[in-house]
Order: structure tokens, then C-alpha cells, then sequence
């Protein structure tokens, strides 16, 4: 069979959507268990039950569970800034909107373009990549400054908003450490074991640390866990991995602007979200940095 990739069809447009309607709408349901359960908490406990998944999920495609043998020490590094990354993103939902956190989140392809800029020769961004880089930060400098007048401002809310770019940072630091090291020559699920396991583990005790991990086991808490563990840290992984597999990674990427489009709208209308005009600029901003930074370079010339 031809290990070459596929243009984007039907299929893959339809995955796509419901894979960025997924992870946009995910904070939605971390935000509506907040009184129950500290979002940091309710992160980590979908984490180990997409670790137990996945774990069945290797074992019956005769993937190695015996993680020691690898890379451990970067896998593990992996893990610990996966932990931080979740962390922040708990904590920012604690402190600003579902809104503002799905877009700083999403800032990731921004970060994760300058990382391998500089640590792999082939991924040397172009002019207009460079121009996508400097239409992010403006916009994500608008949204944070712009709405600085507003009522619902405060210094609360910035640094909600700083823990979600923060945690963006983070997410891209571990595709970077991932792309340069040994984890890259490992299946996909292996590398994703990592993450998951060394997160879990980590955000728990950070939560056991903090006085956060109690829980208020109401139904639509243990909903909100058992759909997340399976949908959001299980299955949507697969998906993700199944897509790349198949279809060109470049065209995948670039529509993964969806996601924090999706993820405001769901803000809005499920949350009664505020939105300044700064914040809807600047996010327009951003989401056209990431699609100028996700196109394929040709023959443009790399700087």
C-alpha cells in the first residue's frame, strides 16, 4: 500500500470539524463543573481515564507498554510540561472566560513555528510566515490591551488570560522537544502514553498540593469526566493520529483555526461570554496568523 498522503477529501474536512468542535467546546464543560469540581482537577482525572484507554488500545495492537525501555527521561520531561500546560489551563479558567482561554490556547502554532525555526533547518519560516508571526502577536497584544476600559476588566482576568498563552507556550514546547528527540522515532501512541501519564500524575498532585482535588460528585460532573476521558483524551487523540496519517499534514493543520473560533462562539452562546470589540479584533488577528504561519511554504523564500 502507498505510504504517500492524500489532498483533504469529504472525510477528512468532516473529521476535522468535529475534532476543532470538540477541543473548542471542551472548556465549555471544564467552566459549567467549576462549582463541583477545579477545572485542574477535572482535567486530570479524564487524563487517567484516557490513560487506561489507551493502554487497552496498545495492547491490542501489540504496542509496547514498557515505556522504560525508550526515551524515558525526555518522555518524561514531555509529561512534566504537559502537566504545567494543563495546570495553567485550569487555573486561567478559574480567572478569565472560556473565550479568552480557547484563543491564547490556540495560539500554539505560533510558538511552535519559532521553536523548530530554530531547531530544525527544513522548518525555517518564510516572509510570509514571519508576517503571519507579527499579525499573531499584534492581535494577541489588542486583545490583552484593548479591552483594558472595560467594566468586566481586571487584574484577575489578565492573568487568566496570561496562564492561557502561557499554557499555549508550553503546548508548543512539547511538539518541539517531540520533533527533535528520540520520542519522534516512537509510535504515536507511545509518545501520547507520556504525555498522558506524566500529566495525570503531575496536575493530581499539584491539585492533592493545593486543596484542590475535592470533588462534588454530582451527575453531570461524572458525565462531564467519563465523556472528556473517552471523547476528548482518548478517541479525539486517534482521530487526530488517523488524520495525519492519511491526509497531507499541511492541510490538516491549517484548519485547526476552527478551534478557537468554535470555541468562542460556544463561549458566547452557551456562557453569555462578554466580547469586547479589542478582544473580537485581536482574535481575528491571531486566527490569521496561525493560517498565514500553517502555509505550506513552496518556493517562497525562507528567511
Amino acid at each position: 500500500m502507498s505510504n504517500s498522503r492524500k489532498p483533504l477529501d469529504g472525510t477528512a474536512f468532516a473529521c476535522i470539524v468535529f475534532l476543532c468542535t470538540l477541543w473548542g467546546g471542551q472548556q465549555i464543560f471544564l467552566k459549567l463543573a467549576a462549582q463541583d469540581i477545579a477545572p485542574a482537577m477535572h482535567i486530570a482525572l479524564r487524563g487517567f481515564i484516557g490513560c487506561v484507554l489507551l493502554a487497552l488500545f496498545m495492547w491490542h495492537k501489540r504496542i509496547s507498554l514498557a515505556l522504560w525501555r525508550g526515551p524515558w527521561v525526555v518522555g518524561c520531561l514531555v509529561g512534566l510540561l504537559f502537566a504545567a500546560e494543563w495546570w495553567m489551563i485550569g487555573e486561567g479558567l478559574a480567572r478569565t472566560t472560556a473565550s479568552h482561554m480557547v484563543v491564547f490556547l490556540y495560539t500554539t502554532p505560533i510558538f511552535t513555528a519559532l521553536g523548530l525555526h530554530y531547531w530544525v533547518p527544513e522548518e525555517r519560516l518564510s516572509w510570509l510566515q514571519w508576517f503571519g508571526v507579527l499579525t499573531c502577536f499584534t492581535g494577541i497584544a489588542v486583545a490583552f490591551l484593548g479591552g483594558a476600559d472595560q467594566p468586566h476588566f481586571n487584574l484577575t482576568t489578565l492573568w487568566g488570560d496570561l496562564l492561557g498563552l502561557g499554557a499555549g507556550f508550553l503546548w508548543a514546547m512539547t511538539t518541539v522537544i517531540i520533533r527533535c528527540s528520540a520520542l519522534a522515532k516512537l509510535p504515536p501512541a507511545q509518545t501520547t502514553f507520556y504525555q498522558l501519564f506524566c500529566a495525570s500524575i503531575g496536575i493530581l498532585l499539584v491539585c492533592l498540593a493545593t486543596g484542590n482535588a475535592g470533588v462534588n460528585w454530582t451527575p453531570f460532573v461524572i458525565t462531564s469526566i467519563l465523556i472528556q476521558g473517552v471523547v476528548i483524551a482518548f478517541l479525539s487523540l486517534l482521530l487526530w493520529f488517523w488524520l495525519l496519517r492519511h491526509y497531507l499534514a499541511s492541510r490538516v493543520s491549517i484548519f485547526t483555526f476552527l478551534t478557537p473560533l468554535l470555541g468562542v462562539t460556544f463561549g458566547v452562546w452557551i456562557l453569555d461570554d462578554p466580547l469586547h470589540p479589542e478582544f473580537v479584533w485581536g482574535a481575528l488577528m491571531v486566527l490569521s496568523g496561525m493560517i498565514l504561519v500553517n502555509i505550506p511554504k513552496k518556493k517562497q523564500q525562507v528567511v
